[in-house]
């Protein structure tokens, strides 16, 4: 759960600003979206494959250059 507790002299533009880095670092932004519809079990274990593919593509990239 984010908290903002509003600084002294601080206008609401400043402060919703503040939030919105705050909602968007913890991640909480992203979660919706994900949770927004159903997700098959399926669907999130081939993103999940898919994601480690690219992780480890890139590391054997990586490698190779150095």
């Amino acid at each position: 759960m984010v908290k903002l507790t509003l600084r002294e002299k601080e206008s609401i533009q400043e402060a919703v600003r503040r939030f919105r880095k705050l909602v968007e670092r913890s991640g909480l932004k992203k979660e919706m979206r994900r949770r927004e519809y159903y997700e098959k079990p399926s669907e999130t274990k081939r993103r999940a494959r898919l994601r480690a593919e690219r992780r480890s593509r890139r590391t054997r990239m990586m490698q190779g250059m150095a």
